[in-house]
Formats: C-alpha cells, sequence, structure tokens
C-alpha cells in the first residue's frame, strides 16, 4: 500500500514538471494535446487517490485481502457446497478468494497450499484431505506468518494451526447412535437386533468422533446382548471406507450380504457415518436383500440421499449446514486479519497433537421424512427441483 501512494505522489509530481515544462509550446494543436494530457491525468491521480484511500480503509476494516481456501474434493456434493459458500461468503465480505480442490490427492493439495502461499494469501483455510499429511507445507506457512484455520477436519501434528472450525462431530455419532437406540426402542424392546457398521477414511480424523460418538452410545447395547453384528466387524480399522467412497463401502456391503444375510438372516440397521457410504450401502441392498428394509443412518443431507428419505429407503441423516459454518468462518477470518481473536466455544475437545486447538463447534441436526420440507426446502438449502 504505501508503494501504491509513493506511485501516486510521484506521478503527481511529474505532471506539475510537465506543465511547466510545455508552457511555451510553439503551436495551437500541441498545446491543447498538453492539456488534455495533463488532465487526463490529474484525473487518473484522482481516481488512484481515491482508491488508495478506500484500499486503507479496507485494509483497516480487514477487508481486501487475499484468503487461500482448500477443500479435499469435488467429488462429494458436501466440499462442492462448501467451497462455493465459503468463497460466496468471503467475497460478499470483501476478500479475494483463491479457490481449489485437490481431487483427493495429497500431493496436489499440498502443491495447491504451496502455490497459495507463493501468491501471498494472507490467511489460509484448509480442510485436509489427511490430516497428519501437511505438516511441512504449514511449517512454511507458519515462517510467513499466514494464520491457518482447519476447517472441519482437524490438522494433526502441526503448531501452524490457529483454529478449527467445525460441527459437533462428537455430537454427529451421538445423534445417530441415539436414532438407533429410539427407533428400535433398545431400553424396551428384547432384541436382538442384527446391525452392521460403516465409517469413512482412516485419515480423517473425524472418523474418530462419527464412530467414537456413535459407539459411545450404542455399545452398551451391544454388550447387553441387544445389538449383535454377525459380521463381526466393529472395530474402527474393520469398518473404515477409504476417501468415504460409495463405491468402495458398496462393494464391502456386498460381500456383507452375500456372507451372512443369504440365508434369510434379518438386518435391522446399518450405522453409516455419512451420506457417500450410506448411499453405497443403499445401492448394495437394492441389489443384493431381499429381507424388510433396516433403518440406515447418515450425514451431509446430499441431494440423493435425501431423495432416498423420501423414498423411504434411507432413515434420517444429519444436516450440517455449511452457510452456517461458512458465516462463522468468515468472522473468524475478520477478527484475524483485523489482528484480533477468533471466537470460539471449545478450547479443550481438539488436540491436534502439539496441543488443543481453539475451536468453534456448530450443532448439527437430524433430517428426516418428517421434517425435510422444512429444514431443506423451506430454508432455501435446496429446492423442489433439486430433489426431483
Amino acid at each position: 500500500m504505501k508503494r501504491r501512494l509513493l506511485s501516486v505522489l510521484l506521478a503527481g509530481v511529474l505532471a506539475v514538471s510537465m506543465l511547466a515544462g510545455c508552457g511555451g509550446g510553439t503551436d495551437d494543436a500541441a498545446e491543447t494535446t498538453t492539456t488534455e494530457e495533463s488532465t487526463d491525468t490529474a484525473e487518473t491521480d484522482a481516481a488512484e487517490a481515491d482508491t488508495a484511500e478506500t484500499d486503507t480503509a479496507d485494509a483497516a476494516s480487514g477487508s481486501g485481502g487475499l484468503v487461500g481456501v482448500s477443500m479435499p474434493t469435488q467429488d462429494l456434493q458436501r466440499w462442492n457446497q462448501d467451497g462455493s459458500n465459503m468463497k460466496a461468503e468471503l467475497e460478499a465480505a470483501g476478500y479475494t478468494v483463491e479457490l481449489q480442490y485437490a481431487s483427493n490427492d495429497i500431493a496436489t493439495q499440498v502443491s495447491q497450499i504451496e502455490t497459495m502461499i507463493t501468491n501471498g494469501c494472507e490467511l489460509l483455510v484448509i480442510a485436509s484431505i489427511d490430516g497428519d499429511s501437511l505438516g511441512t507445507v504449514l511449517a512454511q506457512a507458519k515462517e510467513q506468518g499466514i494464520p491457518v484455520i482447519a476447517y472441519d477436519r482437524l490438522i494433526m501434528n502441526s503448531d501452524a494451526v490457529s483454529y478449527y472450525a467445525t460441527f459437533d462431530n462428537y455430537l454427529v455419532g451421538q445423534t445417530q447412535g441415539q436414532y438407533i437406540v429410539d427407533a428400535l426402542d433398545l431400553d424396551n424392546a428384547e432384541g436382538p437386533f442384527n446391525m452392521e457398521i460403516v465409517t469413512g477414511d482412516p485419515g480423517d480424523n473425524n472418523v474418530n468422533y462419527f464412530y467414537g460418538g456413535a459407539m459411545d452410545v450404542l455399545q452398551p447395547y451391544i454388550d447387553a446382548g441387544k445389538l449383535v453384528v454377525p459380521s463381526g466387524q466393529i472395530a474402527k480399522e474393520e469398518v473404515a471406507t477409504a476417501n468415504w467412497a460409495t463405491e468402495t463401502a458398496q462393494s464391502r456391503f456386498e460381500n456383507i450380504l452375500s456372507s451372512y444375510y443369504a440365508d434369510g438372516t434379518q438386518l435391522d440397521v446399518v450405522l453409516a457415518s455419512n451420506d457417500s457410504t450410506a448411499l453405497g450401502v443403499a445401492n448394495a441392498l437394492a441389489s443384493n436383500y431381499t429381507g424388510e428394509y433396516p433403518i440406515l443412518t447418515g450425514q451431509d443431507c446430499d441431494i440423493a440421499n435425501v431423495k432416498n428419505i423420501v423414498d423411504g429407503k434411507q432413515s434420517m441423516s444429519v444436516f450440517k449446514d455449511t452457510r452456517t459454518l461458512a458465516s462463522q468462518v468468515v468472522k473468524m477470518v475478520e477478527a484475524v486479519m483485523q489482528g484480533g481473536e477468533a471466537e470460539v466455544n471449545d478450547t479443550e475437545t481438539y488436540d491436534n497433537g502439539t496441543g488443543v486447538i481453539p475451536s468453534y463447534l456448530c450443532e448439527p441436526v437430524i433430517v428426516d421424512s418428517s421434517n425435510y420440507q422444512e429444514l431443506l426446502i423451506d430454508s432455501g438449502y435446496y429446492t423442489e427441483a433439486d430433489l426431483q
């Protein structure tokens, strides 16, 4: 900004010098040309001075800076929504945004973040592919004094992370678990009920909270024999799904159905941690299961899954309104860019290996066939046409 103001002052001095040197012109045409050029220069200088004043005011209010936003992939609907919501909110607040998607490739995400640093981004918002893989590139950000906000997924083992913004992921898991308890009336029913479990990518730290929250609710019923897992696949490593991929979840669940349910055994419930894995389960059920349809959980309210909820092929999804999260992150960006501290509501839960990261947790809600209209359509998150 100082260089820009200096350029404006130098341009003004040059314009005055030109006027003094051209005062004794030899003909009318030359005099007219000089006058027009001087007038244009003065107008340009005035415009640049106005712009400089505006930029200075923007800088003082935290607006006008370059913010890098790194999202893991465009293959899942929710990340497209997160990215577009974030970009729109930040631009509306006066920031320039460099938004990149990394195609679920760690090396690509690292390269994109390096480019953001080189391009002069003053703050980074990062939803990591693998929370343990960004230490080196974020060390570069720290060296240059660039704050980092981990978005939705906690970045692990890096002291460059300033803040974490997410939904209460442990509560997400608890909500799914409690839905199952209520739907099966486990506190009163004798059981046993057959359950299978599908969670997400082992490199995503959120899996620990989704799985942990749900199992903290359900484990007492497993121990009591009211919930039984015929496949025996209960451990987090056994039920993981690489990259949260629908096809991977479908393939695994087809094997489960053919191995443990082909004899007519009833499947009562599937704990699926998110909608992409739930969609894989639903696809497998459609082609490999003839029994009574099980309770099926999910998360994110992806369009295909909301359609399945309407059609009775998925019981519920945990709604995490990305507009709410984007708005909160913009507030955090504003506070940090102005030299202040961002608002947080959790300073105990999320330890990334270098210490507890100050966090802001938004609250998720259940969506099912009884309230999807109000929460998703009436709120403007989707249109009726989206769900046709």
